[in-house]
């Protein structure tokens, strides 16, 4: 995807790569940072999409443009000839709990599981395919999703049906997924499993953890239910169920900017607490912790970005909006969003519009405020899990997955002699880690770890040694095929804080005979010795 993603905190820098954005001089891509913290390591770690989600724009996550000055980033994870444009993404949205049926009732998931199908790569994979003389059927994708214990065979599963949207992507929902009373487990996952026209296969892909859950909590929550919890910086959905009935159900989304109420379509929203005197002053600024009823939230779409005004989130109880109530807000709660400039106006639906209900004032209970249907809506946790994967020039007949997915990083030794050891899950012996656009030595451990040699800043840089900027760089696995998995972690180069050659050698009472070329000539020696020593203790760490 041609995209940024870049974010800040005291421990680390995360950055996200355009792949195929090409080398420049670091001069003029980094520079200089305000205040070196000398006692940072030489190399870093960092992941390009955090635990807990702030608002964003653009795609699934924040996107800045190629132009953003604060973007520190050199190489890309690629191949030669194999551009960032051929990407190809499954986005899988979907709702954290799930109810259960009973007898012969069916709760569909609400909202239902949603795919998306994004990149210009499917777009190169069906070119391919009618230059090899198939047919139009052949390249036309289609897939099945179902619970991931149950039967692979048609009658258990939901066939997806894609249609075209105008921004390029293909989109289709599971809309009659439910999970019986026969079924004990409390979590699952849903998979999802992709094939083309002609039976090819082109992975199979699962959701994140469902919970299974009975009915809607009424009971103030705890920390013991912390899972129930809506928290803030984290995902939501809503829709509002006019009477109950399953087919006046709709959905609040965004479509070219606007807030509309969708039978078909939903957005997921970042649901943020905002601090009251910040958002007096247009701040984005956000509080951790749950979100609790009485409290100012900001709702952004985590796709394009718009935003509502700041609301107050009250809880619904009869058709009232309760305003005393400050306890923790729950998952499938009924909830009312009340514009925190205008106590008496509250989001609500007119057929497909998002409109401001003016509430009637009540001087018999001011503590109460009468809604009418279109104002109460149902909030509901959703996770997104994104797959991105390139197959470049020559379509790959195999099928892409187990898609390896990395948890975590960890960095042994450091300067010259670093090893980085990639957590994760689906790690095979047939992958290689790549550090932008330059493979690393990699030795697979287990299907949870890889480990590998951390390549010398002197690949991404010339004259390294005197470089006095940070580096990030993508970190990719790539199958012994050619295969690219992408993925949303990276790696920080920090230089080391000591003078340039020629002014430590002014420190010392001057400069050697040979002047500056016997110096650069020792830096390459030391280089080589140094690139060599780490090669070996890789080696011998293999043996070991």
């Amino acid at each position: 995807m041609d995209a940024f993603d870049i974010r800040e905190d005291a421990n680390k820098e995360t950055s996200c790569t355009q792949p195929g954005f090409s080398q420049a001089d670091p001069a003029l891509l980094y520079p200089p940072p305000l205040s070196p913290d000398p006692v940072s390591p030489l190399t870093h770690l960092g992941t390009l999409l955090a635990g807990h989600d702030a608002p964003r724009t653009g795609g699934w996550d924040r996107r800045l443009d190629l132009g953003f000055p604060g973007c520190q980033l050199l190489g890309s994870a690629r191949d030669p000839g194999r551009e960032a444009h051929a990407d190809q993404s499954v986005t899988i949205l979907h709702a954290k709990v799930a109810q259960k049926s009973y007898g012969n009732e069916k709760r569909f998931f609400c909202p239902p599981p949603c795919v998306y199908i994004s990149g210009h790569g499917w777009r190169v994979m069906q070119d391919h395919l009618k230059a090899a003389g198939y047919g139009d059927s052949v390249y036309r994708l289609y897939g099945y999703m179902c619970l991931d214990s149950s039967s692979q065979c048609q009658a258990d599963s939901f066939k997806l049906v894609f249609d075209e949207q105008p921004n390029s992507r293909m989109f289709a929902s599971a809309k009659s997924l439910f999970i019986s009373d026969q079924d004990k487990r409390k979590h699952f996952c849903l998979l999802l499993r992709l094939f083309l026209g002609n039976r090819q296969e082109v992975g199979s892909f699962q959701s994140r953890l469902i919970k299974v859950i009975s009915k809607p909590s009424q009971k103030r929550q705890s920390m013991k239910n912390a899972d129930l919890c809506i928290s803030s910086c984290s995902r939501v959905a809503l829709f509002n169920r006019l009477r109950s009935q399953t087919v006046s159900t709709r959905y609040l989304s965004v479509d070219r900017g606007a807030f509309i109420a969708s039978a078909r379509q939903w957005t997921a929203f970042t649901i943020t607490l905002v601090e009251e005197q910040r958002a007096d002053e247009g701040d984005f600024v956000l509080s951790e912790g749950f979100i609790c009823y009485g409290r100012v939230v900001q709702l952004v779409c985590t796709e394009s970005g718009v935003a509502l005004p700041p609301l107050v989130i009250r809880k619904v109880n009869k058709q009232h909006a309760i305003l005393d109530v400050d306890e923790p807000v729950s998952q499938l709660h009924k909830c009312a969003f009340q514009f925190r400039d205008n106590p008496l106006a509250f989001l609500c639906l007119s057929n497909d519009s998002i409109i401001q209900y003016q509430a009637p004032s009540s001087s018999r209970d001011p503590s109460r405020v009468v809604l009418n249907d279109g104002s109460c809506w149902t909030i509901i946790g959703v996770e997104a899990v994104e797959f991105t994967f390139n197959q470049g020039p020559a379509c790959i007949q195999t099928p892409v997955t187990p898609f390896p997915v990395i948890t975590g990083l960890e960095v042994n030794g450091g300067g010259h002699v670093a090893m980085l050891e990639i957590h994760g899950e689906n790690f095979s012996p047939h992958l290689k880690v790549w550090f932008g656009n330059s493979e690393a030595e990699t030795m697979f451990k287990s299907p949870k770890s890889l480990l590998c040699v951390v390549p010398d800043i002197s690949v991404f840089s010339d004259g390294w040694c005197c470089l006095r900027r940070v580096i990030t760089v993508p970190l990719s696995l790539i199958r012994l095929d050619g295969l690219i998995y992408r993925t949303t972690f990276s790696f920080t180069y920090t230089p080391e804080l000591q003078p340039p050659p020629a002014v430590r050698g002014a420190a010392g009472g001057g400069r050697r005979e040979g002047g500056t070329e016997g110096g650069e000539q020792d830096d390459v020696l030391l280089e080589t010795i140094h690139q060599e020593f780490t090669r070996a203790n890789f080696h011998l760490f293999m043996q070991s």
